[in-house]
């Protein structure tokens, strides 16, 4: 790929004072989510990165400073916190990219994909692959990235997990260009622990919000209708176009993925909320080395049991060749004499967790990988019973 590198002339500071009103007069506009819908699209296999259009690079500026009043600011004669909060800043956001999402219309004889939404990503490793949201590239015929030293580069998709509302993307970047994000852990977070969200909503410059962990372990519904379980909920404020930028720490590590916020508005309104670093780094190395992410499974179908008046998970079919198979577990079946329904196995536990419905046994799943061996408690004729499947892919 080649890269077309130009010089822009500087920009008088008039012009970025209307180009900053002219930004705000089209927030309004400029959503994701909204943008985006909610149909659900999966990556299958591990087929070799897609191309998302075909754009050259254009880059707008050169060397662009992430702090341009802070860096002439007498920094001393902040506080000990704003100190810290600057250089927080100042070392993340040329980590944090703006992604424009391409589609080419349908009624129109014009063949060149056009901007239809925008959002955040960051760098994650010095190859060029790029974390984002799902939602933010879903549907896309194309995007493109922005790097902090405004150079625009062509993305390719290398791989989604529509159920974690992560994506990868790759550019072509040379790696004097790109700043990997540090990243973090999500595992022992507390709950009034300061955070700093930062995004590039409008490609014009980086934004920051501060605030602090309100809650743990909350349960967010991906655009696959699946639970995204353990997410991260804070009141710093995330607004269209930071999605899928990162929530650090005071450390200035990634703790998460910035992905939904809710308010009647579509405004932040105190209460965002972040995918945990825990799970993107489960599933970003498998998107990057695979195209694809392997979520692991019992190998069975599924329905709530209180249909049956049961508490727990119904076992509907069991596929073939699965681990669930291998174990013996029973599917629900009719008898061809009576024509009768006669009930499959209920799990009820994984692992000595309480299984009382599917979003439990997702959540159970979501901390295990594929080969990993969960014990599970079922009730079959009336009965407990203990049983060691071993977890494949899906």
């Amino acid at each position: 790929m080649t890269h077309v590198k130009t010089t822009a002339p500087p920009v008088p500071p008039s012009v970025l004072r209307r180009s900053g009103r002219l930004a705000l007069a089209l927030a309004g506009c400029l959503t994701i989510g909204s943008a985006v819908g909610a149909a659900a699209v999966s990556v299958a296999g591990a087929a070799p990165p897609q191309v998302l259009g075909g754009l050259t690079a254009k880059p707008d500026a050169t060397q662009p400073v992430a702090n341009p009043v802070g860096a002439e600011a007498d920094v001393t004669s902040l506080t000990a916190p704003e100190q810290h909060t600057v250089r927080i800043f100042e070392r993340a956001s040329p980590s944090v990219v703006f992604i424009t999402r391409l589609s080419q219309s349908r009624m129109s004889l014009n063949a060149t994909a056009q901007p239809s939404g925008t959002g955040s990503g960051f760098i994650w490793d010095d190859a060029g692959h790029i974390v984002t949201n799902y939602h933010v590239v879903k549907g896309a015929s194309g995007a493109k990235v922005t790097l902090a030293d405004r150079t625009t580069w062509k993305a390719e998709l290398v791989g989604a997990a529509p159920d974690r509302d992560i994506a990868v993307l790759k550019i072509e970047a040379p790696t004097s260009r790109l700043r990997p994000l540090p990243r973090g852990s999500s595992g022992k977070l507390l709950v009034g622990q300061h955070v700093y969200a930062i995004g590039n909503p409008f490609g014009l410059d980086h934004t920051l919000s501060t605030g602090v962990i309100s809650g743990l372990d909350r349960q967010i519904k991906s655009m696959t209708g699946r639970p995204i379980t353990g997410a991260i909920q804070t009141d710093a404020a995330i607004n269209p176009g930071n999605s899928g930028g990162p929530l650090l720490d005071s450390a200035g590590r990634l703790i998460g993925i910035n992905t939904a916020i809710y308010s009647p508005s579509g405004a932040s309104a105190g209460i965002g909320f972040a995918v945990p670093a825990d799970a993107v780094n489960r599933v970003v190395p498998q998107l990057v080395r695979n195209g694809r992410y392997e979520r692991p499974a019992i190998g069975v179908s599924i329905a709530d049991a209180r249909r049956v008046k049961e508490k727990g998970v119904l076992i509907m079919e069991v596929s073939p060749g699965t681990g669930a198979a291998t174990a013996g577990l029973k599917g629900t079946q009719r008898d061809p004499k009576t024509g009768e329904i006669e009930l499959g196995d209920i799990i009820v536990g994984l692992d000595g967790s309480t299984i009382e419905n599917d979003g439990d046994l997702f959540e159970a799943l979501d901390d295990r990988s594929v080969g990993d061996e969960v014990t599970l408690t079922i009730k079959r004729d009336g009965k407990r019973e203990k049983v060691k499947v071993e977890l494949g892919s899906r």
